[in-house]
């Protein structure tokens, strides 16, 4: 266990407001308003881990909140490959560094190649756990995983685990001529009604070649934790928009769901995570892909500018905690921190 000691910097100054891209080289669509938060750093940086869990990279910070203690999952780059390890903080300052809390599968499983990026619901009794699995990755030392990534599910009767990988449940699979026919990886997951909603990762290749992947986000539907999930027929939003990965949160003033997201850019030198944005909608269910705006990027993030990732949320009394990774170095999956952000509630729409 290594345990770092944090204090914030102080926070910020909010960034001028500046017109985004006016295009990107294959038309994607940008995002024109702004809903910035106030950047406070790294939180965790590469390399602290114990028994190097993540001397090559920290990066896709989910936290979750449960009796007055945070737990930051995130995705070590360690020797054997990404697994995902755990921080744990009773103040979001000082952070223990537990290490892997999930190992790789064996050849041919499906989380052979990684077992990261978990998001995790509590259904009244036990912590059931989803996260992604693939079966190879590129070459070591990096070891990156490759598509297809899938969901998998394990369980704990304790947020801090120990998992138990549930090799019998299979959530959902990827799906030949699908729009998650290369990617349907998990997403967080909130609970309406007697049915439990996630907002998964889902991805396709559009031409043999393989070389242009469209990214979305879409809903799978359970009413058992233990079972099967239905998958939307059609994505929540445009795989045109170039998303991946989802956080949500429920602003109770206005009635308004907000939905973080990173958006994959592109430039000269190819795609790679760029900023974070998000989406509202009053209807869960029902997404206006008009309805979006910037809220990290290099304009207001204070230590990376170019690369920002995978976004989650955790409200802490009058702000929400926004956590993302970085990197000061390069564009690319390897060498990224754990960063945080803040924004002020109540959220409101942008204008």
């Amino acid at each position: 266990m290594t345990r770092r000691r944090l204090f914030f910097a102080p926070l910020c100054v909010l960034a001028q407001s500046v017109p985004a891209k006016k295009s990107y080289p294959d038309g994607r669509p940008t995002a024109s308003l702004r809903l910035d938060a106030k950047d406070s750093g790294p939180i965790i940086r590469h390399g602290e881990g114990p028994a190097r869990c993540d001397d090559l990279g920290a990066r896709e910070a989910i936290c979750f909140r449960s009796n007055g203690t945070y737990y930051l999952h995130y995705d070590g780059a360690g020797p054997t490959g990404w697994r995902a390890c755990l921080a744990i903080s009773r103040d979001l300052r000082q952070w223990d560094l537990k290490g892997p809390v999930l190992d790789l599968g064996a050849p041919g499983e499906d989380d052979a190649g990684t077992a990261s990026s978990p998001w995790t619901v509590f259904d009244g009794k036990e912590w059931h756990m989803f996260y992604v699995g693939s079966r190879t990755t590129s070459a070591a030392p990096n070891r990156i995983p490759a598509v297809p990534y899938f969901t998998l599910a394990a369980k704990s009767p304790h947020p801090e685990g120990p998992w138990i990988k549930q090799r019998g449940v299979i959530p959902f699979r990827t799906k030949p001529g699908t729009y998650y026919a290369d990617t349907a990886s998990p997403g967080q997951i909130v609970k309406k009604g007697d049915e439990y909603l996630m907002f998964f990762s889902a991805a396709a290749f559009t031409d043999p070649s393989r070389r242009r992947l469209l990214r979305t986000l879409s809903i799978a539907r359970t009413r058992n934790l233990d079972g099967p999930w239905e998958i939307d027929l059609q994505p929540a939003l445009p795989p045109e928009h170039q998303i991946e990965n989802s956080a949500l949160y429920f602003e109770a003033s206005n009635k308004t769901w907000f939905l973080f997201t990173n958006h994959i850019g592109l430039d000269a030198e190819g795609e790679y995570t760029e900023s974070i944005w998000v989406y509202w909608s009053q209807d869960v269910n029902h997404w206006n892909p008009e309805q979006r705006a910037i809220v990290l990027d290099q304009t207001n993030c204070g230590w990376s500018k170019r690369c920002i990732g995978m976004p989650s949320v955790v409200p802490v009394g009058h702000r929400l905690v926004l956590f993302y990774d970085a990197s000061t170095s390069s564009s690319g999956n390897m060498g990224r921190d754990i960063g945080l952000a803040w924004m002020s509630l109540p959220l409101q729409i942008p204008r």
